[in-house]
Formats: structure tokens, C-alpha cells, sequence
């Protein structure tokens, strides 16, 4: 019971860097492991990042460790997605995902709540 809202998407260029957000309304983004995904035109939707509710432990994806990173403001009721070093390949767009369910990771099928997305283009 909880409803999730990206923003941040944009245009822009190779090397660059962008900010996500996503604010979570009707019960704090505390009580949530928070998971960013994204589906780029034709492919499937992937994991990207998730963090756990308790203690802020983040896992990446192997295709965005070290360039990406994923932090939340709980007083905010808000994570982000901090991502440099942007390539072409990160063109998609980009779900933010929470689940109450502890043990969820980097499966989709874990999250019960979605955003609407927001659309990132990278180009070369």
C-alpha cells in the first residue's frame, strides 16, 4: 500500500550524469527494500539496484557497479539513483520497485509496488 513516483529522467549525453528520485507516498519508504529497474525498447525489464530497509545495504547490477549509485532519505520518504559515467546502453526507462518482503533481492517478481517509470537517453 504504497504508490511510488520517478522523476528525474532526461536527455542527455555520454559521460554525463543524472539524478533520480522516487517519492513514495501513503507509507514511508522506511518500511521497504527499494529496487530500481529498467526496460530498454524491445529488451526485457532488468535489475538495476535495490537497498534494504534496515541498514541502507545496496546491490548493484555487474552492467552499472561503480558508475550507478542508490541511496534513500527516509525522512524524505525518497530514494535515488545517482548515475555517472552514463553509456548509450543505459537508454531505458527506469522503474523504481518496493516490496515489504525481506528477503527480496534482484527478482522482479519480488516487488509488489511500481512507479510509472521515467525515461533516461543517453546519446553518443
Amino acid at each position: 500500500q504504497v504508490q511510488l513516483v520517478e522523476s528525474g529522467g532526461g536527455l542527455v549525453q555520454t559521460g554525463d550524469s543524472l539524478r533520480l528520485s522516487c517519492a513514495a507516498s501513503g507509507r514511508t519508504s522506511s518500511n521497504y527494500n527499494m529496487a530500481w529497474f529498467r526496460q530498454a525498447p524491445g529488451k526485457e525489464r532488468e535489475f538495476v539496484a535495490r537497498i534494504t530497509r534496515f541498514t541502507g545495504t545496496t546491490y548493484y547490477a555487474d552492467s552499472v557497479k561503480g558508475r550507478f549509485t542508490m541511496s534513500r532519505d527516509n525522512a524524505k520518504s525518497t530514494v535515488y539513483l545517482q548515475m555517472n559515467s552514463l553509456k548509450p546502453e543505459d537508454t531505458a526507462v527506469y522503474y523504481c520497485a518496493a516490496t515489504t518482503y525481506s528477503g527480496a533481492n534482484r527478482n522482479e517478481a519480488d516487488y509488489a509496488y511500481w512507479g510509472q517509470g521515467t525515461q533516461v537517453t543517453v546519446s553518443s
